[in-house]
């Protein structure tokens, strides 16, 4: 217990005239804090699609141990489930604990976290290991995928630089920021990863536009990420020859054509768990194509029920961000969101043969190791850059100033 001196001023000045104990804060006073200030919407859309995940993973996991397998090695069929439950475990730790930093120590974390995710993604077309054509991992002990950890760390750090704008309307932050992410794309596209680097895009030009910056320079970001997009296509071989092949009719386009049909045959209530068959063909059952595998053993309406649910995530960060004043939270908080809708709009896009393939998961769904972490992670800051006292917002004063405690 700690004491606090109780001050009284008198004509010659002011005294200490007694102590009083205070009691010391404990763990479960910042809980409650915790529980207060967070959005429970968000944390509860967030754990359904994550229990979805648990079930869709079931659901694939057997077929993806079976392609797998050789006549050396043959798969345990719940192995990647229980890897599954194993990261999920992890991730749903690392999500806790984020939420739970105040704004100004996410915000400091996320752009440390930038910047050695980005020193990393420098020496990951070196040292990485080579999975599928792509060199995107990297061993410090155990293997994992820069480029995941260094999306939500972006985001926050291109939030932080947009809003400099605020104390100094001459810094030049559409050109920071511009730079930042030509240095990113150059990186993804080195290793190579043409999906993640289009992600990182989306999400600058979505910041941009809700900073609320002149229209014209809005257009020049508008025209330099088209730019990016018809410059990689002439001058970079992996994404010439995924769109070629997707728009030929490749084995490329097979395999999403096949994802497609696979979500189709189970019509709109599935086949049931375990039941399906097409799945079986899938190359990546338990993650890129996951949501085929819900569509063939639960159907079409789950399908529509999971699109909805990432809507609904969305819309409610936006709403919960509309009476924010601050400008570095309302860009953290569309930007984080952006990137988890985003990220599941191309994962869906590819599973309906709208896309080619982008080896890109479906967030909070798909099985793992790094790409799980990293997205609860990102759910995380989200959680601690939208907390809120909802006392001060009943009394109906500013949420900007002392929303939260800093």
């Amino acid at each position: 217990m700690s004491v606090a001196p109780h001050f009284e001023r008198g004509a010659d000045g002011v005294h200490i005239v007694a102590r009083t104990p205070r009691r010391r804060k404990g763990r479960i006073h910042d809980l409650t804090i915790w529980w207060r200030e967070i959005d429970r919407v968000i944390l509860i859309l967030v754990l359904t699609l994550m229990g979805i995940g648990i079930v869709g993973v079931a659901a694939g996991s057997a077929a993806s141990a079976h392609r797998l397998s050789t006549a050396a090695k043959t798969l345990d069929e719940l192995m990647f489930f229980k890897q599954h439950l194993a990261w999920l475990t992890m991730g749903l730790a690392v999500m806790f604990g984020s939420s739970m930093l105040s704004r100004e120590n996410a915000r400091r974390g996320a752009i440390l976290l930038a910047g050695g995710m980005f020193l990393l993604l420098i020496v990951t077309p070196f040292v990485g290991h080579e999975i599928n054509g792509a060199r995107r991992w990297i061993n410090l002990g155990a293997s994992f995928q820069p480029s995941e950890f260094y999306k939500p760390a972006y985001t926050i750090l291109l939030a932080w630089i947009l809003s400099w704008r605020v104390r100094d309307p001459q810094i030049p932050v559409i050109g920071i920021c511009f730079g930042v992410l030509l240095a990113s794309v150059g990186l993804l596209m080195l290793q190579p990863d043409f999906g993640t680097a289009m992600l990182l895009a989306g999400v600058c030009l979505v910041l941009v536009i809700t900073a609320g910056l002149p229209v014209q320079r809005i257009g020049i970001a508008v025209g330099l990420i088209f730019s990016i997009v018809i410059a990689a296509y002439f001058f970079y071989d992996n994404a010439r020859h995924r769109i070629d092949a997707f728009l030929g009719g490749s084995e490329a386009y097979s395999q999403v054509d096949l994802a497609r049909r696979t979500m189709l045959s189970g019509g709109w209530f599935g086949q049931g768990l375990w039941m399906g068959s097409r799945k079986n063909s899938l190359p990546e059952a338990h993650t890129d194509y996951i949501l085929s595998v819900i569509g063939e053993e639960f159907g079409l309406l789950a399908v529509s029920a999971i699109a909805l649910l990432y809507c609904a995530l969305v819309v409610r960060v936006l709403w919960r961000l509309k009476d924010e004043e601050d400008l570095f939270t309302i860009l953290a908080g569309t930007g984080l969101a952006s990137l988890l809708g985003g990220q599941a709009f191309i994962n869906i896009a590819v599973n309906l043969q709208l896309f080619p393939s982008k080896g890109m998961t479906l967030p909070l769904i798909s099985y793992g190791g790094s790409s799980m972490i990293a997205l609860c992670l990102t759910v995380g800051l989200l959680l601690a850059v939208t907390r809120r006292n909802p006392f001060l917002t009943r009394d109906g004063l500013p949420v900007g100033h002392g929303g939260m405690r800093r």
